[in-house]
């Protein structure tokens, strides 16, 4: 069976479609939302305008490497978090559109969250179908959130620790911005930290499972201020994520030890980030980038996973 997923999220229009047979992506596409120059997101009626202006060639994208006709299910993420009062208009261009089309064909609507297509395609990303049914952490890291969370063997998320203001992403976009780079700037960060050869002492706020990261905006601009180069900058800014993520962690083991931990979320697509935990924390596992930053790979094979289609028990 083919499940199709939908994700109009507030940085990228995106599908993917998932063959239950196979038990592999069979194609996906995404098209960022444009932002003005020196602007750090879209208003949401932007954002509807522009989901609903790209999703006809997404969907003829789509259509050129699928069989539509096959769909059997279709997977959206209808609003951003499964929590109370969790709601972004961008997020009903593909509900409607998930919905306008399962009703034409006659086949099943499952709606899911944001969050839990993020986690789920770097769960399938890490581990394919094993760590499905398994207790995980997981740490979402994104423009909207950075949460740590915990993965029940029902697939069921709880948030265990969060940041008390600004989150990763936008430390990571307002700095990229205010060097210049357009909205979201993560890729052209992390080009540049790479680029540094100093070493880097992290100053982080962190207590327990939570932290605080307003204080990492301030730090950049008054390094900048102090003469320290754009690669300086960004090295320091990435590695106090980095840094930040490692001491929740820490403390999350403590509660929950020998349980694997899975990084998902756009910032987590940073290679610097990546080396960082990877070298400090056993069983991190990251994913490469288009499962970790935003798509709708995840929300298809919840679909999937929803409609009994997969995985398999029964082979």
């Amino acid at each position: 069976m083919l499940i199709l997923g939908f994700d109009t999220s507030n940085y990228a229009t995106s599908l993917a479609v998932f063959d239950t047979t196979a038990g592999e992506v069979v194609c996906d596409c995404k098209q960022f939302l444009p932002v003005k120059e020196g602007h750090l997101g879209l208003r949401q009626s932007d954002a509807v305008f522009h989901h609903t202006a790209a999703l006809p060639q997404l969907l003829q994208t789509i259509a050129e490497k699928a069989d539509l006709t096959q769909i059997g299910a279709v997977g959206v993420s209808a609003r951003p978090r499964d929590a109370e009062g969790s709601y972004m208009p961008c997020f009903l261009v593909g509900l409607n559109a998930a919905t306008a089309f399962s009703l034409a064909r006659g086949i099943p609507l499952i709606r899911t969250t944001h969050q839990q297509g993020h986690v789920t395609a770097a769960m399938f990303a890490a581990a394919g179908d094993a760590f499905f049914g398994k207790e995980l952490l997981v740490f979402h890291v994104s423009g909207g959130t950075t949460d740590l969370l915990h993965c029940d063997n029902q697939g069921r998320l709880t948030c265990l620790g969060t940041s008390s203001d600004l989150y990763a992403g936008q430390a990571v976009d307002r700095l990229g911005v205010r060097l210049g780079y357009g909205f979201p700037a993560g890729v052209q960060v992390s080009e540049l930290a790479a680029r540094c050869a100093e070493s880097v002492r992290p100053r982080v706020s962190v207590q327990g499972m939570n932290c605080s990261l307003s204080g990492l905006q301030n730090q950049c601009e008054h390094l900048l201020a102090e003469g320290r180069s754009p690669e300086y900058v960004c090295k320091y800014c990435l590695l106090c994520v980095a840094e930040t993520l490692r001491r929740m962690c820490t403390a999350a083991q403590q509660q929950y030890p020998g349980l694997p931990v899975v990084f998902a979320g756009g910032v987590m697509s940073s290679d610097l980030v990546r080396t960082y935990i990877t070298h400090r924390i056993p069983a991190a596992y990251f994913v490469p980038g288009k499962f970790a930053s935003d798509n709708a790979i995840g929300v298809s094979i919840l679909a999937a996973r929803e409609v009994g289609a997969w995985p398999n028990t029964s082979t």
